[in-house]
């Protein structure tokens, strides 16, 4: 029965997710601790500014481009468009990369607010098709979540992972306002995550494949872990309904 593979998966995915970081993880995580130290605070500051108003501009743009949520299809449904949506992602994604691959460093610049609209593009309509309805705030921070989880260290796709658990309980209490989301944390992590791929992706010429390759396995991973905490969010409910 596909519901029963798709928790059997779900289940191996949470273990992962609460896995305890590796020496590699955590000898991993000093050195970019220590090389973010070397960074002036007003640099961290600007990048911090940046981030978050580009993604608050994906965030309050693209619903208006954002199917309807679907509420009556099955499990089984709901995936395969989802798998439908990750394959067209990674193909956009992957065209870019190697589009702006082939610059060099100036469009290498370039590739940054692209592949970020793409990914939370790809988000806005995986929670569609889950049913969930992104005109609600929660909702696009749950989005947030998924995404930190996605490109972050072991230590912290933990903390987050633990934070998305029992969601429905858990969002009557969040914040007011996503001006109060710990967008320092997001930023640096998410940078640190994709630093060493991208830069190798800013070499003129080679970058073109290194940088199609980079974003098809950025939005692969993305399109994962979407999928398996909207799993995690169904299994809940189903457990409410039953």
């Amino acid at each position: 029965m596909y519901e029963e593979r798709a928790l059997q998966e779900l289940a191996e995915w949470q273990q992962d997710m609460q896995r305890p970081p590796s020496l590699t993880s955590k000898l991993t995580s000093r050195v970019q601790q220590k090389l973010n130290g070397y960074i002036p605070e007003k640099v961290h500051a600007l990048i911090t500014s940046t981030i978050k108003q580009m993604i608050r501009g994906v965030l309050f743009g693209a619903e208006y481009t954002t199917r309807i949520p679907e509420k009556s299809s099955t499990l089984l449904i709901k995936e395969a468009l989802v798998q439908e949506r990750i394959r067209f992602y990674k193909r956009a994604a992957a065209a870019e990369g190697g589009i702006t691959g082939m610059g060099g460093i100036l469009m290498g610049f370039a590739d940054f607010p692209l592949l970020l609209g793409l990914k939370l593009k790809l988000l806005y309509e995986i929670a569609a098709l889950y049913g969930y309805d992104v005109a609600d705030y929660r909702e696009r921070l749950y989005l947030l979540h998924v995404f930190q989880l996605a490109f972050s260290s072991q230590e912290q796709r933990a903390r987050v992972y633990r934070r998305m658990e029992h969601w429905n309980e858990r969002k009557a209490h969040l914040p007011d306002d996503i001006h109060q989301y710990d967008w320092r944390t997001f930023q640096q992590e998410y940078r640190d995550y994709i630093d060493i791929p991208k830069m190798a992706q800013m070499i003129p010429i080679v970058g073109a494949p290194i940088g199609a390759l980079v974003n098809y396995k950025l939005l692969q991973k993305l399109g994962d872990t979407a999928m398996n905490a909207y799993r995690m969010r169904w299994h809940d409910e189903q457990h409410l309904i039953g």
